[in-house]
């Protein structure tokens, strides 16, 4: 069916201004005369639209006989589940007597596990306590045993530079009573004062070599038992 030019430009002004297009069974009957390429791209698109329509209206109603169906089956369980719940209470008030006993039975295990759950948390409480004294007497024992170690370490190196000072000192006056001798009776004293010399400066050097030797020893043992 062919319409007027009027009908016609209404039809395409109300599709470009308020984006509304005609459908349904009206689509059918309209034709565009021949050459009008815009009026049958409008019917074209008017037909997209419709078919597009259609396949939502389609998918629309599928989902809503879909949910019927899903409302039939909520219903029928809900009649399911109202029955078994009236069929629980009648059980309940049967074994209402049986619950009260349970519960008296449970509020005394209760009762039981809670004088059970204080002992264990004195019992925790005093094995703490006897823990931190064993702590603490631990570290005493190590304080006490490290002075020890130091009081020791140091007697020994004290009573080490005793002995070599004494030796390099009894060597000293001893060589030095040797050459007073010698000069006393008139031997030749250059070989003895060179040798003298030569054997003080000896001892001079040991002496000092001993004393670096056991402070050098003593340092790197306190840095090893800081860093450890």
């Amino acid at each position: 069916m062919k319409i007027s030019k009027e009908a016609r430009d209404v039809l395409l002004k109300v599709a470009k201004e308020k984006r509304i297009y005609v459908e349904g069974n009206f689509l059918k009957l309209l034709e565009a005369d021949e050459g009008d390429s815009e009026f049958q791209k409008y019917l074209d698109k008017c037909k997209e639209k419709d078919v597009t329509t259609r396949r939502k209206r389609l998918e629309i109603t599928k989902k809503v006989q879909e949910q019927n169906k899903e409302l039939e089956s909520a219903a029928k369980e809900n009649i399911r589940v109202n029955k078994q719940l009236e069929k629980a209470l009648a059980e309940a008030n049967t074994s209402l007597n049986d619950a009260k006993t349970a519960k008296k039975i449970a509020e005394s295990a209760k009762s039981d596990m809670e004088s059970a759950l204080e002992e264990t948390r004195l019992a925790k409480e005093e094995a703490d306590i006897l823990r931190i004294k064993a702590e603490q007497a631990k570290e005493i024992a190590e304080t006490d045993l490290s002075i020890l170690q130091k009081k020791t370490q140091t007697e020994l190196m004290g009573n080490i530079v005793k002995v070599a000072l004494w030796v390099i000192m009894g060597v000293g006056v001893i060589t030095t009573g040797l050459y007073v001798f010698v000069l006393l009776y008139g031997h030749d004293s250059k070989i003895i004062e060179s040798t003298w010399s030569n054997l003080f400066g000896i001892l001079l050097t040991n002496s000092f070599s001993i004393i670096g030797t056991i402070m050098g020893v003593k340092h790197a043992t306190a840095t090893q038992r800081n860093k450890n």
